[in-house]
């Protein structure tokens, strides 16, 4: 079974600022678009004399705009409806239902990522698999909105799903609980004397309930704090300001990202000490754990602490998405997010295409899959009209982690005997362990 190229994570690989769409920004287009408009005009009067059936203005309008800014690149779409109010609940909301991160291309439904502790992430479904039957009714080639109502559902209910894996040569079916999805952007534990939290996505107040994390873990350490691994995996990104506000948690002084867009005048630079005074961790050694579903903010932070050598980044190359986005409201229920800029980190590299590089390259040993999931996992290089990067990347380099790292050849079923469910976890924490309280950070490459 083969499905064509999806895109990825279409509602959360995002950094949104709302943004009005004013008549006087909508008054300074091309004049000379005139005649294309003409065109525009002439095809919707052919269809609309000339088509088999009678066609709805509504469903030819929403068609335009949609392939207008199909045609930008992957980032840039219309949200509508069922659309917006999905951005909305996946930001804010609690619901009843599997816990999963869903986007739709040619058909098919792919899994972005289960939410860490959902009743998906419990079942064993993994981001990238593809969702071809749901009790088993086909779904491919219907509508996603009817996919993801089908999910969701009263708590305590079960539904069928059969998955496509990359990796393996058959479908195969799960079974999943429907449960109570609290939203739980940033979870946190006590490994001993390493403190490790996990930012899930950046929503409201990452930066504040990161803080929180520190200062608890801290108190349960009896102030025996010795280390912090900061887990952005799976993280398809959110908000530029919480970013902004994560990473400056940790830093003391210098840039934290910058962003640039068409025109001079609209470039920006965030600079740390603007969100949070000094260092939460008060100079704890740090390792940032990546890999192939860090995108967007995710980036943004990485390449910050990596530039700043601030922590170690540990795990596989990011996503490589290096564009913001801003959501102009048209109305109540229309909006469009459109790429407005690209982003630059501290020493002016973009991650567009080529994502963050770990400093310390950990392939996931634990997940018997994930090699083969990681050949082929899409990243923003992949994706059909993605921004190119400015500086000419090396496609060869950008598939050099593809290939197997011959220093790690434990399997999952070794790792399972010794205990070790997350090798990726378990090395951060052993490396820091290793450093005895020494600050830890890569002071070049």
């Amino acid at each position: 079974m083969k499905f064509a190229p999806l895109l990825r994570a279409a509602l959360l690989v995002s950094a949104v600022a709302l943004i009005p769409a004013t008549t006087a920004g909508l008054a300074a287009v091309d004049g000379r678009a005139g005649p294309q408009f003409g065109r525009l005009i002439d095809v919707y009067r052919l269809v609309k004399a000339q088509y088999v059936e009678p066609v709805d203005d509504e469903k030819l309008i929403n068609g335009a705009i949609d392939g207008m800014l199909g045609a930008l690149d992957p980032h840039s779409n219309y949200l509508q409806g069922a659309t917006l109010t999905r951005l909305n609940t996946m930001i804010d909301g609690n619901y009843s239902g599997l816990g999963l991160s869903v986007v739709m291309d040619d058909g098919a439904v792919k899994v972005v990522s289960p939410m860490r502790g959902s009743p998906a992430d419990a079942a064993g479904v993994k981001a990238g698999d593809y969702i071809t039957h749901l009790d088993g009714k086909l779904i491919y080639g219907g509508e996603l909105d009817d996919a993801v109502a089908q999910m969701r559902g009263e708590a305590g209910t079960s539904i069928r799903l059969t998955l496509f894996r990359p990796g393996r040569d058959q479908p195969f079916d799960l079974t999943v609980t429907r449960g109570v999805i609290t939203l739980e952007p940033v979870t946190w534990k006590l490994e001993k004397d390493i403190g490790v939290v996990s930012v899930n996505e950046f929503s409201r107040d990452v930066g504040v309930n990161v803080n929180k994390a520190i200062q608890d873990l801290r108190r349960q350490a009896g102030g025996r704090l010795t280390g912090l691994v900061l887990d952005l995996r799976e993280n398809p990104g959110g908000a530029l300001d919480e970013a902004v506000a994560l990473s400056d948690l940790f830093l003391t002084k210098g840039d934290i990202v910058s962003q640039r867009g068409r025109n001079a005048q609209d470039n920006e630079y965030y600079k740390a000490e603007s969100v949070f005074p000094g260092d939460a961790a008060k100079g704890l050694p740090m390792v940032v754990l990546i890999d192939a579903g860090s995108a967007s903010a995710s980036e943004i932070v990485a390449g910050a602490l990596q530039d700043q050598h601030r922590a170690v980044i540990m795990g596989e190359r990011s996503f490589g998405k290096g564009s913001v986005q801003s959501l102009f409201e048209l109305d109540r229920a229309h909006a469009v997010k459109l790429t407005t800029a690209r982003y630059f980190t501290p020493a002016g590299r973009s991650v567009q295409e080529g994502g963050v590089e770990p400093d310390i390259r950990v392939p996931q040993l634990s997940d018997p899959d994930a090699q083969r999931r990681n050949q082929l996992a899409l990243r923003e290089s992949d994706l059909r009209r993605h921004l190119v990067n400015e500086v000419a990347m090396d496609d060869k380099k950008l598939e050099g982690d593809r290939q197997a790292d011959p220093r790690f050849k434990q399997t999952a079923e070794q790792l399972k005997a010794k205990g070790i469910e997350d090798f990726q976890l378990n090395y951060a924490i052993e490396t820091l362990r290793r450093t005895g309280g020494v600050a830890l950070a890569a002071k070049g490459k």
